[in-house]
């Protein structure tokens, strides 16, 4: 017997990954709006409306991603990886409040250095996975690391 795609399981590692970006983006609305229209901004520094577009599908694929580790086969390394997809995930929610609420942008750098970190031994133990899950963790890697350019850019031009 064929077996079906299990699309509620993707779905609700989706639903999951994208309502932590948006609850983190409902709680800094206003921190990121006075952030917008007070902070000096370094070169690059992308219009406002990118931001959740992009995050909307680095959500996604992280979504995808966490559902492909999720079921695979039980073993060391995928309960590992899925660890590591949840502590980066409160970084990242984390980061939000700390760069756009309460504008400690050094330290805000600092947790995100951390994420990166996060991230990096998330993709390596995915590798070791599912070789397309940790594919998908990829353009997020990418992006924290342009985060990283902008937050170190905001905290010289804001010190």
């Amino acid at each position: 017997m064929k077996q079906s795609f299990p699309w509620k399981t993707y779905a609700g590692w989706i639903l999951l990954a994208e309502a932590v970006g948006g609850l983190s983006g409902w709680l800094t609305r206003e921190g990121a709006r006075r952030y917008s229209e007070s902070v000096a901004q370094p070169p690059l520094s992308p219009p406002p409306i990118v931001f959740p577009v992009v995050w909307g599908i680095l959500f996604a694929l992280m979504g995808v991603s966490a559902a492909r580790i999720w079921l695979a086969p039980a073993s060391h390394d995928r309960r590992l990886g899925l660890g590591l997809f949840f502590g980066q995930l409160g970084f990242n929610f984390l980061w939000s409040i700390i760069f756009f609420n309460l504008q400690w942008f050094g330290f805000a750098l600092l947790w995100l250095i951390v994420l990166w970190a996060l991230i990096a031994a998330m993709v390596l133990v995915f590798c070791r996975t599912d070789v397309a899950a940790a594919g998908l963790q990829l353009p997020y890697l990418l992006w924290v690391a342009f985060a990283g350019y902008l937050n170190a850019g905001v905290w010289l031009l804001n010190m």
